[in-house]
């Protein structure tokens, strides 16, 4: 379903499972201004194609003990044989690498690493990270407050 087949309630759907994915599918019918049977079709018919890939729940990391969050930037020994598969590998066995991208810029990736406390960050950095000879270089940045964090993407539903 490419975008420019899905039409204004389609786009509706979206959001409002981008806002609270638990609504039910007779209250998601309401707010859209369809019978249940059809909203139901369109929801299926959106997760079919991949547009709608899971649901999740939003955890809040500070309510679980997970007060340190950061960023860092990671530079590549790309002169090392398979460097990239074998960082990547390494990457991917991590729990507390929530998110990584390749990027452009001054380094080839960025991580998002959430840790309870700054001595397990600590820990992470200098027992994991640091043994992974593919990275040349790290460079950390620190969080202090979360200013916005939307899981809504930003796309013209109306």
């Amino acid at each position: 379903m490419a975008d420019n087949k899905m039409d204004k309630i389609d786009l509706a759907i979206l959001k409002i499972l981008q806002e609270n994915s638990k609504i039910t599918n007779l209250d998601l019918s309401k707010k859209i201004g369809l019978s249940p049977a059809p909203t139901l079709e369109r929801v299926k018919k959106l997760e079919q194609t991949g547009i709608v890939e899971s649901y999740h729940a939003q955890v809040n990391a500070q309510s679980i003990g997970l007060n340190v969050k950061t960023f860092v930037l990671v530079s590549l020994a790309w002169q090392m044989e398979n460097a990239l598969d074998k960082f990547l590998d390494k990457v991917r066995e991590i729990p507390e690498i929530v998110e990584c991208y390749i990027i452009t810029g001054e380094a080839d990736f960025l991580m998002k690493i959430i840790t309870k406390d700054i001595p397990s960050y600590e820990h992470i950095l200098f027992k994991t990270l640091s043994q992974i000879e593919e990275i040349e270089r790290l460079k950390t940045l620190m969080t202090l407050s979360t200013v916005k964090e939307s899981k809504i993407l930003p796309y013209g539903y109306e």
